[in-house]
């Protein structure tokens, strides 16, 4: 029987480096940030939720796009086809976003496209191109949080396949992965897909891959600001949650080799190629399967962990995740996100219900906690993009099978509620008006715009102080939304 390396938490208290003290630090943050709050409703405070949701006008087009609570307000903006300051199309796909870059009121997001192979939206992305053969890659887009109000947009990666998410770096910059894995060298152009690239928040990608971050399905990634070490999740079935270690960053305990003490602080990029590969093991238990399909552990059991190298990161001769062979497995890993030296993570089917869970990984103590598992899909339905807000509940973007889509608030308490709902149902005339406020959508639009898109996924949610900015993948858009956050728990 194998080493016995996970205790059972109970009521979420505080015990050392598990998920209360997660929950506990989400919620402490939470009060001391609406303490330091200092507009005039602080008693407004109604609890975790904001309220029912009903249809809001789109405040630059006039249609009813979301259903939000009371209250709160957004403008659309990047619909597909829009032409952008640079002359090209606004590609589709719209996919993982962040907010990146400030320069002073002005911010910079950073947002892929999720182009599948060979797919094309009638927009060859020329700036920093990895492969002329494909299309997939990144667009920035500036927006003025003082007057409320996008200014422009251009494409900065191109040549890529199927950039489904990524992550903001702590220099300002945008680390875009390919959703895509296939066998080494089997492509007639002799490019091989399946990497992360870096993407300035103002400029462009010089187009190359990080090749020793490994070549997988990579999802997303999170940066712990302590060391510099860059942690990626996996999407595919049996998958692994990596962490690449670049050439002179610091390495947390644990590691496999004879320098664990070894902290040299991170640096300010850009992502340096040549590191390490190592994929997360559950100490004790080689292979430890973490879907917990048959329900084992409950919320707020946690985990020791430490790290193994992947031997062959680039997977020349099968998978990455199978040069490793103690790693833990997990089931399709997407959302990751960063905040307070903690990493959060998302499996988006893991789960006994097979509805997703949220994980958090402590670099300081090599804990890994379940810090949240869905059992109804009325509560969570497919989690796949996530995002902490400043003020400590996390955002979860679904993407399952409950229609229309919603975008979930998990509160500090470990509670769920909807706060937005993909609204979006498109005829002949709301095309015009589109058109109108954004010229390009109707000649450029990847396919015919009029639809009803209320099934489709929400992805790339990210905060900056009082904004909330997400997009629809299709019809492809991105929203810009405010409103009254402290009566709630984002």
């Amino acid at each position: 029987m194998p080493e016995i390396t996970r205790r059972t938490l109970v009521g979420y208290g505080l015990t050392i480096g598990g998920a209360g003290i997660a929950f506990s630090s989400l919620a402490a943050r939470a009060a001391n940030r609406r303490r330091d709050d200092d507009d005039d409703d602080d008693d407004d405070r109604r609890g975790s939720d904001y309220g029912p949701l009903s249809p809001k006008l789109d405040m630059a087009t006039g249609l009813p796009l979301l259903a939000l609570p009371d209250g709160f307000e957004y403008l659309s903006y990047g619909w597909t086809g829009q032409i952008m300051t640079d002359g090209r199309p606004t590609p589709t796909d719209h996919d993982g976003m962040a907010v990146c870059g400030r320069q002073r009121n002005v911010i910079s997001l950073v947002r892929n496209h999720e182009l599948s192979a060979g797919e094309s939206s009638q927009c060859l992305v020329p700036g920093g191109m990895y492969n002329m053969n494909e299309f997939g890659g990144t667009t920035n887009l500036y927006f003025d949080v003082r007057r409320g109000r996008f200014l422009e947009s251009y494409t900065s990666l191109g040549g890529t396949i199927r950039n489904c998410a990524g992550g903001p770096s702590p220099w300002n910059s945008w680390i875009s992965c390919e959703e895509t894995f296939h066998a080494w060298n089997n492509r007639a152009d002799g490019f091989n897909h399946g990497y992360i690239f870096d993407v300035p928040a103002f400029g462009i990608s010089d187009g190359r891959p990080i090749r020793a971050a490994g070549r997988f399905a990579h999802e997303a990634v999170a940066f712990d600001p302590r060391t510099g070490i860059l942690y990626q999740t996996e999407d595919t079935g049996q998958s692994g949650f990596y962490k690449y270690v670049e050439p002179g960053a610091g390495r947390s305990r644990g590691d496999d080799d004879d320098d664990d003490d070894d902290d040299r602080g991170r640096r300010t990029g850009p992502l340096r190629d040549g590191g390490e590969l190592y994929a997360m093991v559950v100490n004790g238990e080689p292979r430890k399967d973490m879907t917990n399909a048959n329900g084992a552990f409950e919320a707020g059991t946690y985990f020791t962990v430490s790290w193994q190298r992947v031997a062959d990161p680039e997977a020349i001769r099968g998978r990455a995740f199978d040069s490793a062979p103690d790693a833990a497995v997990f089931s399709r890993g997407e959302g990751c996100w960063e905040d307070h030296g903690l990493i959060y993570f998302v499996s988006t089917d893991g789960g006994k219900a097979e509805l997703g869970q949220v994980w958090v990984y402590d670099p300081a103590s090599e804990v890994l906690s379940l810090l949240y598992e869905s059992r109804d899909s009325n509560d969570l339905d497919g989690p796949d993009n996530i995002a902490v807000s400043p003020r400590g509940g996390i955002v979860l973007c679904e993407d399952g099978d409950s229609n229309p889509k919603r975008m979930i608030g998990l509160a500090p308490d470990g509670t769920t509620f909807p706060f937005a709902e993909n609204r979006i149902v498109l005829n002949d005339g709301d095309i015009d008006i589109l058109d109108a406020a954004f010229p390009g959508v109707k000649a450029n639009f990847w396919d015919n715009p009029v639809g009803d898109y209320r099934s489709r996924e929400w992805a790339g949610a990210t905060f900056y102080k009082d904004w909330l900015f997400a997009n629809v993948q299709s019809p492809g858009v991105t929203f810009a939304i405010r409103g009254p956050w402290r009566r709630g728990a984002l």
